[in-house]
């Protein structure tokens, strides 16, 4: 039996995840459900987009992916399902599908058509619940959903670069547990724009001209009295390969997060200057 996961912005005090949990389970008994997060911003798609990118791989292949955010249908919010890397994904045409097939081409997609035998207000329940649990009982998309070739793109997750290719343009995409902001701006961006050249970040009135590989580079590499950097403010490639404006050791209830201490906010503009100087001290993941 595949696996499906769930992933909304419903949170936990209300019925919404126990109930489509229910319907899961009425529909297959022997479901294996897993949870990627219920704890989206309200209808924010590109965070949605950044979660599910980084959490899906995670998941074998024949994974159903349902998400529930900003899935209300209208005529330009229309219900899909796709193939995509091996995994399915049942979800509105918002854009939020966009960050992970910027880099991988669905191999099928289908615009859901069974809602005319469906009397819903609660599409998450009444229709992704149906067709995720078709596809797990081997149904082809073809059967729920005609298929179409194109889905909505979401402009603004992508980053810009200038016509002189020195200069990169992004944006907050997200900001974590930690307070850490999450940018848009990747690190094969990164090397591809700035062939090894010196750099300047700016976020609001702060600069940044080094990248670190790990968190506790800041502290040298030392636990020893490294408390005593705890506050730092850092740039980092994280695991997901993103540009990260973090702090060491940042807890949100005691020294802070970056996006706290340093005013940053979901969509604030992160700027990237570069110059023919000598190579940056920046040393690329392994």
């Amino acid at each position: 039996m595949a696996f499906i996961t769930l992933t909304t912005d419903f949170g936990t005090k209300d019925h919404f995840v126990g109930a489509v949990k229910g319907a899961i389970y009425t529909e297959l008994a022997d479901a294996k459900i897993v949870d990627i997060t219920h704890e989206i911003a309200p209808f924010n798609i590109t965070e949605t987009a950044y979660i599910l990118k980084n959490s899906y791989k995670s998941f074998p292949k024949g994974t159903i992916h349902i998400i529930g955010v900003d899935s209300e249908l209208s005529e330009d919010n229309k219900h899909i399902a796709l193939e995509l890397d091996g995994h399915f994904f049942v979800c509105p045409d918002n854009g939020l599908i966009s960050m992970i097939a910027s880099e991988i081409k669905p191999t099928k997609i289908v615009e859901i058509n069974i809602h005319d035998r469906i009397e819903s207000s609660f599409p998450v329940l009444d229709v992704f619940v149906q067709v995720a649990c078709f596809i797990a009982r081997g149904g082809n998309l073809t059967v729920i959903g005609k298929e179409i070739k194109e889905f909505k793109k979401l402009i603004e997750i992508q980053p810009k670069v200038n016509q002189a290719q020195n200069q990169i343009i992004g944006g907050v995409l997200y900001i974590d547990n930690y307070g850490n902001v999450i940018t848009n701006i990747s690190e094969k961006m990164f090397q591809e724009i700035g062939k090894g050249r010196t750099f300047n970040a700016t976020a609001r009135r702060y600069s940044f001209s080094k990248i670190f590989t790990k968190y506790n580079e800041v502290a040298n590499n030392s636990l020893h009295e490294s408390h005593q950097y705890d506050g730092h403010k850092l740039a980092i490639f994280n695991a997901a390969g993103y540009l990260e404006i973090a702090i060491y050791r940042s807890n949100l209830d005691t020294v802070g997060g970056a996006s706290s201490l340093l005013g940053l906010s979901y969509r604030d503009q992160i700027t990237i200057d570069f110059t023919n100087d000598k190579k940056p001290e920046f040393t690329p993941i392994s």
